[in-house]
């Protein structure tokens, strides 16, 4: 990142990839480089089409960021958990239940998973306004290249995909962006570096429009695919996983999928090592009504199959704060085999077992 001052920190050394073999999931690649040409952008607007409508997921390459920079943000993403005591932890506890944001430490065993087990993950979030809230002591002289991180997440890896996920519904090319402000009053994005070890979370859908991570190479991350199974994520080196979310979902009525993920307990011989992520969580500007666009053309032809059946279409900030208080929190309703609901926002929210 030139013309930052960038501070020392150790280097995170990730763990080796598994030996063992495991049934991956087949997702397209979407390679950004290829929108430089209108042939090129056109191409991949079909590829991102497709790729949201069968699975809600794909994988991004050439997204700005080379193999160097990306370590480094995995370097600084260690600093919350390898340099922070528990103690100065409980000062930045993000209030979720509360106030429905995540900002700050989500501590290990604050999600409820299932029969009294508690998970043992934990998170640190930052808002793309990094000065919306204090942060321990240590990360503070890298707040300047988290904040280029999440400008360079926002404008070079979401506004693209928004684009072309736009083309897709033969929608102006600007459509989803114009949602997307990064300047924006509201929690509109969180920036998530999670390290756990041997957890696991129920299949569930992220409630944002896009999530963004960057691959690293243990192997936890399973999505449900449109046969019933699940299948594993496979690390594509230096490489971003993208998945839809609830919100998303809305506004294409249905058209692009919110798939369903999970984390399971990694194979064998990666279970000594921790599992370290770098998130960038997408929403819309706070204010965004999440209904359909009904104005699409393709909506038009192929219909609306996800909608509110009489409720009122919730904001994306009524959305985020009653899905961010309620995860792990609630006593979720049986509804079929493996499956478990509850409501927010009179929208039904399964989770799978």
């Amino acid at each position: 990142m030139p013309g930052l001052i960038t501070p020392e920190t150790p280097h995170y050394v990730p763990a080796p990839a598994t030996n063992i073999e495991l049934e991956y999931a087949d997702l397209p690649i979407i390679d950004l480089a290829q929108m430089s040409t209108p042939a090129g952008h056109l191409a991949l607007a079909e590829k991102a089409r497709d790729a949201m409508t069968v699975h809600g997921f794909f994988y991004v390459i050439n997204h700005g960021f080379n193999t160097a920079q990306t370590e480094r943000i995995f370097d600084i993403a260690d600093i919350p958990f390898s340099k922070v005591g528990d103690e100065e932890k409980r000062t930045y506890v993000a209030k979720m239940k509360e106030t429905g944001s995540y900002q700050g430490y989500k501590p290990r065993q604050y999600w409820h998973i299932d029969g009294g087990v508690r998970d043992q993950m934990e998170n640190y979030n930052i808002n793309r306004d990094i000065t919306k809230r204090q942060h321990p002591e240590v990360l503070r002289p890298f707040l300047p290249e988290i904040e280029k991180f999440a400008r360079h997440n926002h404008e070079e890896v979401l506004h693209p995909i928004l684009r072309l996920l736009a083309v897709g519904m033969e929608l102006p090319e600007e459509t989803f962006v114009n949602m997307h402000g990064f300047s924006s009053v509201g929690e509109t994005y969180e920036e998530d570096e999670v390290k756990s070890k041997n957890v696991w979370l129920k299949g569930h859908t992220d409630f944002g429009t896009i999530t963004i991570l960057y691959s690293q190479p243990v192997a936890a991350l399973q999505i449900l695919t449109s046969d019933g199974t699940w299948k594993w994520v496979k690390h594509i080196e230096n490489a971003l996983v993208i998945n839809a979310g609830d919100a998303l979902e809305f506004l294409s009525g249905g058209f692009y999928r919110a798939t369903i993920h999970r984390v399971v307990q990694p194979p064998e011989d990666q279970r000594s090592y921790t599992r370290l992520g770098v998130f960038y969580f997408c929403m819309t500007d706070d204010d965004v009504k999440l209904a359909p666009l009904v104005e699409s053309p393709v909506l038009q032809r192929v219909g609306v199959s996800r909608s509110f059946d009489g409720v009122e279409p919730p904001t994306m900030e009524a959305w985020r704060r009653g899905r961010t208080a309620a995860y792990g929190q609630t006593d979720l309703k049986p509804a079929e085999k493996g499956v478990e609901e509850e409501i927010i926002n009179g929208v039904v929210v399964k989770h799978y077992n």
